[in-house]
């Protein structure tokens, strides 16, 4: 893992300036965490992954977000190593390096219309060079999988077994209109309101571009109308007119559309349950109850997605 100590290794590598201090972690997700690095010269966000992620899919993300910032979309700079490299090993640790951007904290209240024109800005962005359609975004999590993790909860007490075992059928009726993405193109994939955060200036920032690749604009719209939409009509045609006015090339008609917000709330679900379970993870366990309470109670319906078509006719 790396420590404080490796400030200079990692100034070194990616040339971010002299005197580099290392502080932090500053944030942390479930697949990496953030530390700050600052030089004489600058301020930068080392990410270090937990697990060694590939470095053929780190450099089609990297060469998504340059062009994306090639295209005036405000992100964070990718910062290259010296090398060319998208990533370099720190204490067995891979990492990577960006511009430091200061933001506000995750809100799903920001201006809807200044989503939707920077959803469009990013969509506009045509390319096909990019990381494979991953199944978290298109399968299901499956009847018998649900099923089980109730099971499993009530046998180890959980206080939320009941209200899972209350949400299979709906969760079963929201797979049920699963389709594949039908029109390809580089995406962020991961739009929720913990990567698209406010700055000091007022504008928003778009990060955490790691798990982009091909998908489908139009499921990608439809996830931010239910995140930043937050079951209101307003919110959702004030979101959907300004991406449609701002040249966004997704439109949503139907309940299928809403198939990558579907697979990945169910997977973010599923994942929370699991590491609630795992013993080796009790310590984590306030941070799982919060996500599954999110899950199970700010959660996506039928009835949601009929009132989003509704309101965006």
């Amino acid at each position: 893992m790396i420590t404080v100590n490796d400030a200079a290794a990692i100034g070194d590598v990616f040339e971010l300036g002299p005197n580099p201090v290392l502080t932090g972690p500053v944030a942390r997700g479930e697949v990496g965490q953030v530390w700050k690095l600052t030089s004489d010269t600058a301020a930068w966000a080392v990410k270090e992954a937990f697990e060694p992620p590939s470095p053929t899919e780190a450099e089609h993300d990297a060469c998504y977000q340059e062009l994306v910032a090639g295209a005036g979309v405000n992100v964070p700079r990718v910062q290259r190593a010296v090398d060319g490299r998208v990533l370099a090993d720190f204490a067995g640790s891979l990492a990577r390096v960006y511009s430091w951007v200061d933001v506000a904290d995750s809100d799903k209240s920001i201006d809807p219309a200044a989503v939707g024109q920077v959803v469009a800005s990013i969509h506009r962005v045509v390319s096909h060079d990019a990381n494979d359609v991953h199944p978290w975004y298109v399968d299901p999590v499956g009847a018998e999988r649900w099923h089980g993790l109730v099971v499993d909860f009530r046998a180890a007490g959980a206080p939320f077994a009941d209200q899972l075992a209350d949400q299979v059928d709906e969760l079963l009726a929201l797979e049920a209109v699963l389709r594949a993405p039908a029109r390809l193109q580089a995406c962020h994939r991961d739009l929720f309101a913990d990567n698209v955060l406010a700055t000091p200036t007022g504008d928003l920032c778009v990060i955490d571009w790691e798990n982009s690749g091909l998908a489908d604009p139009s499921q990608e719209l439809a996830v931010v109308l239910f995140e930043y939409g937050r079951g209101q009509a307003d919110r959702v045609r004030l979101l959907h007119e300004a991406y449609v006015h701002s040249g966004g090339p997704g439109r949503v008609h139907q309940p299928s559309d809403f198939s990558m917000v579907i697979a990945q709330l169910g997977h973010i679900g599923e994942i929370a349950c699991q590491r609630w379970l795992d013993p080796s993870r009790v310590d984590e366990r306030p941070r799982n109850e919060s996500r599954i309470d999110e899950f199970l109670t700010e959660r996506l319906t039928i009835d949601a997605i009929d009132e989003t078509l509704a309101a965006v006719a």
